[in-house]
């Protein structure tokens, strides 16, 4: 059986466009939420994003190029360029026919979708750009990383809600385990805060409408209400343990398993008593993991029925020992990076079990008397961090789990 290990990682968020960034945002706490500037809202009952800061879109295409892309597609362009770099394997002699891409988007699009569709309402459809359709469709964030670097390996977006990128780290694993591949380029991405997203999500009664940015993403917390709209990409390279050693990569630490099951049970709503949950963490537990030193990485999106099933599940998995299990919700810094959350919590993931400290949930005030395990709130904890079982859970039922293990 192969052994699979992170050599690369790579990230664009509302608290770093960088993983040295990102890191220092995690250790410090640092809020990424903020009230939304871009567009009026003044028919919008939500006024707060996470929205991605600073972010130079000429760090990855030229001038004449950006409008061909949606804003998704250069979000990850960027992720897998700094993962790449950090990798080093295009620098090596590895067989680029051996090489995928497991980018997915949950929504993909949505801006070009938006702007072409006010384009044809008042110009007319001679006048919609030829771009749009390759701009629009999820799968070209996967299709621009493989032809920008030359991989001709497998390249298979995912599209599952708010667990996509998860399941392509997870599907990316298990095909490199399996020897169909040697390295994969694996994660999401996502760029949809946009008024008719916006509009959307309120009306499923999803998001907060909390105009507090410290108060709007509060996962666990009594006063949850909903989450905070996200944007961003995160992006891991995935390669076989024994290639990863004979051309001297970096390790930064293993996917040791990883669970994919599905409710069906709901549109948008989780199981409440979450046994599609439970099924996917116990099987991405393996045998030896230690929970005096794992760590719970939640999904975590403040919302009521998810906060709930989450903790009843993650009672259900380890008993007794769910008590002493540090659990985080980093949304409470990221907002919901919808397609992009799972692989931006596996980076948050691997960092920790790499450097022995857990990231807060932040701006955790008011305990709910339903949900009563160690949420670790406000301040990142230092200690001894060997595992991280990292969790995303999608519209449509979907549910994704990954065990990531410290490499001694």
């Amino acid at each position: 059986m192969r052994r699979v290990v992170v050599t690369g990682m790579g990230i664009v968020s509302p608290i770093g466009n960088s993983v040295e960034e990102f890191k220092e945002s995690l250790l410090e706490g640092r809020n990424g939420i903020e009230t939304i500037t871009d567009f009026p809202t003044d028919s919008l009952k939500v006024k707060v994003s996470a929205k991605v800061k600073n972010f130079d879109p000429l760090s990855v295409v030229e001038k004449k190029d950006i409008r061909r892309y949606d804003t998704f597609t250069l979000y990850a362009l960027k992720a897998a360029k700094e993962a790449v770099e950090d990798s080093g394997i295009l620098d090596s002699d590895a067989d680029r026919n051996r090489i995928g891409v497991y980018v997915g988007s949950g929504i993909g699009g949505i801006n070009v979708f938006s702007d072409s569709t006010e384009t044809m309402r008042v110009k007319g459809p001679s006048r919609v750009s030829p771009f749009f359709i390759p701009s629009m469709i999820s799968n070209m964030a996967s299709g621009i990383i493989a032809m920008k670097f030359g991989l001709k390996g497998p390249t298979l977006p995912i599209v599952t809600a708010c667990a996509t990128s998860t399941n392509a780290i997870g599907e990316a694993y298990r095909n490199i385990k399996d020897g169909y591949s040697d390295a994969i380029l694996a994660g999401g991405t996502e760029a949809a805060i946009t008024p008719l997203t916006i509009a959307g999500f309120t009306n499923l009664t999803a998001l907060s409408q909390e105009e507090n940015p410290d108060r709007a993403s509060v996962p666990f917390s009594k006063e949850r209400t909903g989450f905070v709209m996200g944007e961003g990409a995160a992006v891991l390279l995935l390669e076989e343990y024994e290639s990863a050693v004979k051309r001297g990569a970096h390790i930064y630490a293993e996917i040791a398993g990883y669970g994919n099951t599905c409710d069906a049970y709901h549109i948008t709503a989780p199981d409440p008593e979450g046994e599609g949950a439970v099924r996917a963490m116990r099987e991405a537990l393996c045998e030896g993991v230690d929970p005096e030193k794992l760590w719970y990485n939640a999904h975590g999106t403040s919302t009521k029925l998810n906060d709930l099933m989450e903790t009843k599940a993650v009672k259900e998995v380890f008993g007794d020992k769910a008590y002493d299990i540090n659990i985080s919700s980093i949304k409470s810094m990221t907002g919901h990076m919808l397609g992009a959350a799972g692989a931006c919590e596996a980076v948050a993931s691997v960092l920790s079990v790499k450097d022995d400290f857990i990231p807060p949930t932040i701006n955790y005030l008011t305990p709910d008397e339903e949900l009563d395990l160690n949420y670790t709130p406000d301040n990142a904890v230092h200690k001894e961090t060997d595992w991280s079982l990292s969790s995303s859970f999608g519209f449509g039922g979907h549910n994704a789990v990954i065990l990531i293990k410290k490499v001694k």
